[in-house]
């Protein structure tokens, strides 16, 4: 067995671990920062809206040896210092979009760019663009958000209980506002392609989520009925349980979107496959953080309010400190399932799955059984 996956089997029998839950005020203070730091940037700077969104001309020019920056000066001079973008795309050919742009004053800036750049005016080809399709693409982007919104929460509601749900729907809202707050302080432009991106990083986020509430949902079967652990505890070892795990899907989904980013969009110059990898890069590893920072310890809170979590809480400290004192320290779990053989005063019940019990024949000689 692999260093990794000797580490992941250790964190799954609990051998081994790390006190998120413990430690979630420092997450949810990092967090805040990063978010109010986000909003800060959105208000301050805004986003800069695509030509789709905004409206304009593109021009797309053949082969040419002007530098994009030369060529973004020569087209601010031509359209009368309107704003440019200029980016070099593959075989030394250029895409120059500038917004504002209407039909009778693309004719002349073509002409004008065509002089400049020393290229034929019928080898450049001119794309207008108008504001209302970047208002629709908008519209209909704010609405699969919220149908995509609602029907995330009716059914982690279902599949798990309300406070997963709100604890998912607020890590999905902590990851969108981080996205877009970088979006907002690099100066990304925002394309079509960038809400396609945002639209899909919310599967990505709720996975590693879904996996840890699954795990956890599992492991708190029955919780009252023993004196072990509290609710925080479980949530702990089912974040360790599945850390590995959340590592290495993120780490695999990163690559290709990595290579789609960097390579794609810094060396071949792929417009719009650059805008989805750009947000689905940010998404994940955004989204990462929080199903293990942000989400599940939202739920421990939430759990930790209710009377009886509070009333177990007190009976796991209550029978600690109780060991504490005969000196036999506090109980800790023996066994090797997931959380633990989690019994009550009696030691009957479990939480989480069930190991084989050993055999309570002790001293007889023979396997337990009928007799012949």
């Amino acid at each position: 067995m692999s260093k990794l996956g000797n580490i992941g089997a250790r964190l799954y029998r609990g051998e081994v671990g790390y006190d998120f839950i413990g430690k979630r005020k420092i997450w949810y203070g990092i967090s805040i920062l990063i978010t109010i730091t986000a909003i800060v940037g959105l208000a301050v700077r805004g986003l800069n809206m695509g030509i789709e969104f905004s409206g304009g001309a593109v021009f797309t020019t053949p082969e040419t040896s002007v530098s994009a920056s030369e060529a973004q000066h020569k087209a601010e001079s031509a359209a009368g210092g309107r704003q440019a973008v200029v980016q070099k795309l593959g075989g030394g050919s250029l895409r120059i979009q500038i917004s504002g742009l209407d039909t009778k004053q693309a004719v002349p800036v073509q002409e004008e760019l065509a002089k400049d750049l020393n290229v034929p005016v019928k080898d450049v080809n001119t794309q207008l663009v108008g504001p209302s399709w970047g208002e629709q693409i908008a519209n209909k982007a704010w609405l699969g958000l919220g149908i995509f919104m609602i029907l995330v929460v009716i059914y982690l509601a279902i599949a798990f209980e309300w406070r997963m749900a709100l604890a998912a729907l607020i890590a999905l809202i902590h990851d969108l506002t981080i996205t877009v707050g970088i979006y907002a302080l690099v100066g990304f432009e925002v394309t079509p392609g960038t809400v396609i991106g945002l639209l899909t990083i919310l599967g990505y986020s709720l996975y590693d989520t879904v996996v840890v509430f699954d795990s956890l949902k599992e492991a708190s079967k029955d919780i009252t009925k023993q004196t072990r652990f509290t609710y925080s505890e479980i949530a702990n070892r089912s974040i360790n349980g599945t850390l590995v795990r959340s590592i290495n899907t993120t780490v695999v989904a990163l690559l290709p979107v990595a290579g789609l980013l960097f390579v794609g969009g810094g060396v071949l110059g792929a417009g719009m496959l650059n805008d989805i990898s750009l947000a689905l890069f940010v998404g994940l590893a955004a989204g990462a953080y929080s199903s293990i920072f942000i989400a599940t310890p939202l739920v421990a809170d939430f759990k930790e309010r209710e009377p009886q979590m509070k009333a177990l809480v007190k009976r796991v400290r209550a029978k600690r400190a109780a060991a504490a004192a005969k000196g036999a320290g506090p109980e800790e779990p023996q066994d090797a399932d997931p959380v633990g053989a989690a019994g009550s005063d009696d030691d009957t019940a479990v939480v989480g799955p069930r190991s084989q019990p050993a055999s309570r024949n002790r001293g007889r000689g023979r396997p337990s059984g009928k007799r012949r």
